[in-house]
């Protein structure tokens, strides 16, 4: 592709600041890392969050790359150079143009929010197939493109690796695309060039503050999301949006986008009536814009009808019948990581959950308050190197809703593990002056504290181990190491055995 039109994908949304140099050069790839540079290659410079793509602009010159984009002047390079006012946000846009426009020729559903992310867009993307037709899938745990599984890298990656994926679930024959879309990604511009169909908000509770600082930035971030559906050129878009949260109800009045609204406990377009919740499942008649219909699934937990009224949404926009949605709810055996059971013949429940914040841990020990027939055996850690406020938080919540609880490790990176279990441990303290019968301990080896709740656990009683979910690794140091609960929680009840 000649530099010249590739760079037509700017206009209107950032500003060409200075260009020199022949720009009708022949551009054949383009990548944002000075490694990857070839002949022929276009070098786009993107500050990051801990290094200046800038500062490998020679490096990029001297593995023969043919032009170069940059935010800040350039000199001593006779290269085809243009600068811009955002590079972050002009490599997206050149990706998507480079890669044809994927996002233009296929429906693209993108859900964001702080919980619920993953499983909404796995029950989505069931739920969209029962339409007969491949649906692509960028999220959390895979990435999914007909029948080829790639392990994910990011939450949603990068600008690029987005493009390219996109292009091919076009070229494989989807028909469409879900998606998570994080805050982070929302904020660094890896959506640019990105056009969605379907928007949808799930919930807003505290986490990732280390990187956006206030819960007010954090929702300017998701809101993005949203506010951008005004732009493009496809029609017949909508926001799908939760207004039982009340950041909800903000974005439902910024909303470019007609909106359908979920809820439970308020009214809204899309509703669930008559809900029965179970260890096997959850029943319920969901009162929607399509009709009132019963939906029966394997998914247990209250936050579940939440994910699959939003999922429902989204179907019946993109014309999914009642028949079809209720046929392909049913089918939906489990999501990777989110209350999956550990089952080797143990007469006590155990599961494995990705909870890694206050209000998915309260999320997931109400569901199981719900459902307890014993006692309820909690084992949780708080992440290294990330948001320190919700620590206390999420200690106390694990007391108000747990008999035991067994603090640990949970991907401490460079921090001290028995550091961040004190500032756990604030939390827990504060809320064993109202529930004082609560055990509680502190095992800073996640292996011998899965293995102390199996060990504790007897017949009717629930482990639930929760933070790290699908999750197969620890991060302690800069190390990834190999660590996953369900295996370990396996082996600990066959090792130990079953006990009444």
């Amino acid at each position: 592709m000649i530099l010249a039109t590739l760079l037509r994908a700017l206009e209107g949304q950032v500003e060409i600041l200075d260009r020199h140099g022949n720009l009708d050069v022949s551009v054949n790839a383009i990548t944002d890392d000075s490694r990857a540079v070839s002949t022929d290659s276009l070098f786009v410079a993107v500050k990051g969050e801990r290094v200046d793509g800038h500062e490998f602009i020679p490096a990029a010159v001297r593995g023969g790359t043919a032009a170069l984009v940059a935010q800040r002047p350039v000199s001593g390079v006779s290269l085809p150079f243009v600068r811009v006012d955002d590079s972050r946000k002009a490599l997206g846009l050149l990706g998507s143009r480079f890669y044809g426009d994927p996002s233009s020729h296929i429906r693209m559903i993108g859900v964001t929010g702080t919980n619920g992310k993953t499983t909404t867009t796995y029950v989505c993307k069931a739920l969209l197939e029962a339409l007969g037709h491949p649906v692509g899938l960028i999220g959390t745990v895979v990435y999914q493109i007909g029948e080829c599984t790639m392990p994910a890298t990011h939450t949603t990656p990068g600008p690029l690796e987005l493009q390219q994926l996109l292009a091919r679930m076009v070229t494989g024959g989807c028909a469409s695309a879900v998606m998570e879309v994080s805050s982070h990604a929302l904020s660094q511009d890896r959506t640019s060039g990105c056009e969605y169909d379907v928007a949808v908000f799930s919930n807003l509770t505290q986490d990732h503050l280390d990187f956006h600082k206030t819960m007010e930035e954090y929702f300017q971030a998701k809101l993005r999301l949203f506010t951008g559906l005004n732009s493009g050129a496809k029609a017949n878009k909508r926001a799908i949006i939760n207004i039982d949260d009340s950041y909800g109800n903000r974005i439902v009045e910024r909303s470019p986008a007609p909106v359908w609204t979920y809820a439970l406990k308020t009214k809204a377009d899309l509703r669930a009536e008559a809900v029965r919740l179970s260890l096997q499942g959850t029943t319920f008649t969901a009162a929607t814009p399509g009709g009132s219909f019963p939906i029966e699934s394997h998914l247990v937990g209250e936050h579940n009808v939440y994910n699959l009224l939003a999922a429902i949404g989204v179907a019946l926009h993109e014309g999914a019948t009642p028949a079809q949605i209720r046929e392909a709810a049913a089918r939906i055996a489990n999501v990777p990581g989110r209350f999956e059971r550990v089952m080797a013949g143990q007469p006590f429940t155990v599961a494995v959950d990705y909870a890694h914040t206050e209000d998915a841990l309260v999320r997931l020990l109400s569901a199981a308050q719900e459902l307890r027939t014993g006692r309820i055996i909690t084992v949780f850690g708080c992440g290294g190197d990330r948001d320190r406020g919700k620590r206390p938080k999420m200690g106390e919540a694990a007391v108000r809703y747990s008999d035991v609880v067994i603090l640990t490790s949970d991907n401490p990176r460079t921090e001290d593990p028995l550091s961040i279990l004190e500032q756990v441990e604030v939390g827990v303290i504060a809320a064993l002056r109202q529930r004082p019968h609560v055990q509680y301990r502190k095992v800073p080896d996640r292996r011998e504290a899965i293995e102390e709740a199996v060990r504790e656990a007897h017949s009717a009683d629930m482990v639930l181990i929760a933070g790290k979910g699908h999750e197969d690794y620890q991060i302690i140091g800069t190390k990834k190491v190999h660590f996953d609960d369900r295996e370990v929680a396996r082996n600990a009840i066959e090792r130990l055995g079953t006990r009444v």
